[in-house]
C-alpha cells in the first residue's frame, strides 16, 4: 500500500520573506480586482469575496444561475495564482469524488491513493445544495481542518486552501439544505444579485469586441504571494472597543426577536477577520467600527436560525442583522494611527 503522504505536492508554494505591509496588501488587492473585473462586470461583491480569501476563509455565493458566480471564482483563482479545481455537485456525487479514494493498481498489485479535486488551492463547489448531506459532509473536515481522512488515513491539503461554493436559493426541487454546521464554516455568504442595465449592456459590448466566448484573466500575484498577504493581516490592529463591538453584535443575535439560534463565537471571529481584511484593502493598519458594520450581514446572517413564526412572517436573517446594527451602540471612531492594543 502506498504511503499516506502519496498525495499531490502542495500547490501553493510559500514565498519566503516577511509578511506584507498594509500598503502592499492594498496595492495588490487593487491590481487583483482590476484584473478580475476585465472578465467579471458589475459585481459589487467582488471586494468582499477577495476580503474573505485574504482573511483565510471560505465563501458561499448565493443567487440564481447566470449571475457570474462561477466566473468570479475562477477569475479570482487565476488572478491570485492559485491552483483551481471545480466540482459540479449533483445528487449522485459521492464523497470519494471529492476527497479521492484508494484504487487498486494491477501492475503493482497494491492499492494506491488517487487524490480528488479537493487537493487544490481554490475549490469551486458549484451548486453545493444539489449534493446529498453525506457528500456535503465530506467537505466539512476539509473546510474546518484543512485535511481529509480516507480509509482511516488523514492527509493534509495544500496551503492555502479555500472553498468557494455556489448555491441557488430559489430552486428547491432536487436540492438539500446545507446543515448549520457547514454553513457556519463559511466565513461569509453573499448574494450576487442582478446587474443594472448599464453593466449588463457592458457585458454584451465586451463579448462582441473580443469575438470569443472566454474572457481571459492573467495572474497578478506571484505563486505563493497570497500567503504573504494573508500573514500581513496579522499586522492590522484592532482597538479593544472594536473587539467588544464585535462581541456585542454577535451576542445580540442570540436574543434578537425571531431568532431561535444565534451566532456562535465563530461569528465574532468572522467579524474580526473580515474587518481586518477590509481595513488592509483600504490601506489602513487598524480596523474601525465601520469596517465591522460593512461585513456584519455577510458574516453573520447565514449563521442564524430563525423561528418558524419569523419565517412565516417573511423575516430574513439579513434583516435581523441589519436591525441589530441600528440598536447596538457603535463605539467612538478609532484614531487614524497605528499601534492600537
Amino acid at each position: 500500500m502506498t504511503s499516506p503522504d502519496n498525495v499531490p505536492a502542495t500547490v501553493g508554494t510559500e514565498v519566503p520573506g516577511s509578511p506584507a505591509g498594509v500598503a502592499e496588501i492594498a496595492e495588490a488587492s487593487t491590481r487583483v480586482l482590476a484584473e478580475v473585473r476585465t472578465a467579471v462586470v458589475g459585481m459589487p461583491t467582488l471586494d468582499l469575496a477577495l476580503a474573505t480569501i485574504l482573511a483565510g476563509g471560505h465563501l458561499l455565493l448565493e443567487d440564481v444561475p447566470g449571475t457570474g458566480k462561477t466566473l468570479a471564482a475562477r477569475s479570482l483563482a487565476t488572478a491570485l495564482a492559485l491552483d483551481f479545481a471545480r466540482v459540479q455537485c449533483t445528487p449522485d456525487l459521492l464523497p470519494s469524488d471529492i476527497t479521492g479514494a484508494m484504487i487498486y493498481s494491477p501492475g503493482d498489485a497494491e492499492f494506491e491513493f488517487r487524490a480528488g479535486p479537493v487537493f487544490t488551492n481554490l475549490l469551486l463547489a458549484d451548486e453545493i445544495n444539489r449534493t446529498p448531506p453525506k457528500t456535503q459532509s465530506a467537505l466539512l473536515e476539509a473546510m474546518a481542518e484543512r485535511q481529509v481522512t480516507v480509509e482511516g488515513t488523514t492527509r493534509r491539503l495544500p496551503t492555502p486552501f479555500h472553498v468557494v461554493a455556489t448555491s441557488n436559493p430559489v430552486e428547491h426541487e432536487g436540492t438539500y439544505p446545507l446543515p448549520e454546521a457547514q454553513l457556519d464554516r463559511f466565513l461569509a455568504r453573499v448574494a450576487v444579485g442582478y446587474l443594472d442595465v448599464a453593466a449588463e449592456s457592458e457585458i454584451l459590448h465586451r463579448r462582441l469586441a473580443r469575438r470569443a466566448e472566454a474572457a481571459p484573466v492573467r495572474p497578478v500575484l506571484a505563486p505563493g504571494e497570497l500567503h504573504r498577504l494573508q500573514e500581513g493581516l496579522e499586522l492590522v490592529s484592532v482597538d479593544a472597543d472594536v473587539v467588544r463591538y464585535c462581541v456585542d453584535l454577535v451576542a445580540a443575535t442570540r436574543t434578537a426577536r425571531g431568532v431561535e439560534v444565534g451566532a456562535s463565537p465563530r461569528g465574532s471571529q468572522a467579524l474580526l477577520l473580515l474587518a481586518r481584511a477590509v481595513a488592509a484593502m483600504a490601506g489602513r493598519d487598524y480596523a474601525t467600527p465601520e469596517d465591522v458594520k460593512a461585513v456584519a450581514v455577510p458574516a453573520l446572517a447565514h449563521r442564524l436560525v430563525l423561528t418558524a413564526q419569523a419565517w412565516a412572517g417573511g423575516v430574513s436573517p439579513e434583516r435581523v442583522v441589519a436591525e441589530i446594527l441600528t440598536t447596538v451602540p457603535t463605539p467612538a471612531a478609532v484614531p487614524a494611527r497605528s499601534g492600537h492594543a
